[in-house]
């Protein structure tokens, strides 16, 4: 195949630096604030320069990094349940047809389409009854409200392309069930497991409504902090704590863009109707 036409290289050159400032600039105001001492209107720049928002924000009593263990911890167990349940799950709405497909997929990305708050006021009495409110597995198993549908769908579009004749021809070799799946199987929908992962943790970091309802203010994480200093009126930490939240964000968009161009089949949507 030849290159692309001239016009066409020149276009894409522009989306993509115009792509990058749109994700860029909105980063500046907030890496400025997190070293400002005082930044008032309409200065274009801060009158004095600071470290004191990042000294305090790794310092103990700021609570950044206990916030910081905590969300991670939960984004893991949110990730590794997404995992289990929507590998099993995408491969059955991947492959096969069955009737009620289109009613299992609209219920599985109803936790998409109605509002965080709805389904948080609606799961809050059931973890109540179990005792799972202000828990902190209590608030990674209501983070598979937003995690799970994005699993799934991965999980389907990978399996929507995966062709299951490989599987029967290693069980006819003499493999166990578990040698094909750790041989054949694993292998081919590895990508899958790896972007759905990687959505699942980065949905899993940024909630806040369903951590704030199931957690009752006990379970602090990153975006209840970054909300209280907010709310308090401490632009300097809050621009600090705000490059710390938005980080994973920025490492996972890096890690997922080759899967992201349309080259694979990981975004393929439910698959097979």
């Amino acid at each position: 195949m030849g290159r692309d036409p001239l016009w066409m290289r020149t276009f894409q050159v522009l989306t993509g630096t115009l792509l990058i400032l749109w994700l860029v600039l909105p980063l500046v105001p907030l890496a400025i604030w997190s070293f400002a001492r005082g930044w008032r209107f309409p200065s274009l720049l801060p009158n004095q320069w600071s470290t004191e928002a990042w000294t305090f924000a790794f310092s103990a009593r700021s609570g950044v990094l206990a916030a910081l263990w905590t969300t991670t911890l939960i984004a893991l167990i949110a990730t590794v349940l997404s995992i289990l349940v929507g590998v099993p799950a995408g491969r059955a709405l991947g492959l096969y047809k069955f009737r009620g497909k289109g009613a299992v997929e609209l219920l599985i990305l109803a936790p998409i389409i109605v509002p965080g708050i709805a389904v948080a006021l609606g799961i809050h009495g059931v973890f109540i009854a179990l005792g799972l409110t202000n828990t902190l597995m209590g608030v990674a198993l209501v983070h598979l409200i937003p995690t799970l549908p994005y699993m799934t769908l991965v999980m389907a579009g990978i399996f929507a392309n995966y062709d299951p004749a490989f599987e029967d021809q290693a069980r006819s070799l003499g493999a166990s069930p578990l040698q094909t799946f750790w041989h054949v199987t694993l292998p081919a929908i590895m990508p899958g497991i790896i972007v759905g992962g990687l959505f699942a943790f980065l949905v899993s970091w940024s909630q806040y409504v369903l951590t704030l309802l199931i957690g009752g203010g006990r379970v602090v994480t990153l975006p209840l902090l970054l909300f209280n200093f907010v709310s308090a009126g401490r632009n300097d930490v809050s621009g600090a704590i705000g490059m710390i939240y938005i980080l994973p964000g920025i490492l996972i968009l890096l890690l997922t863009a080759r899967h992201l161009s349309g080259r694979s089949g990981a975004v393929g949507g439910f698959g097979r109707v």
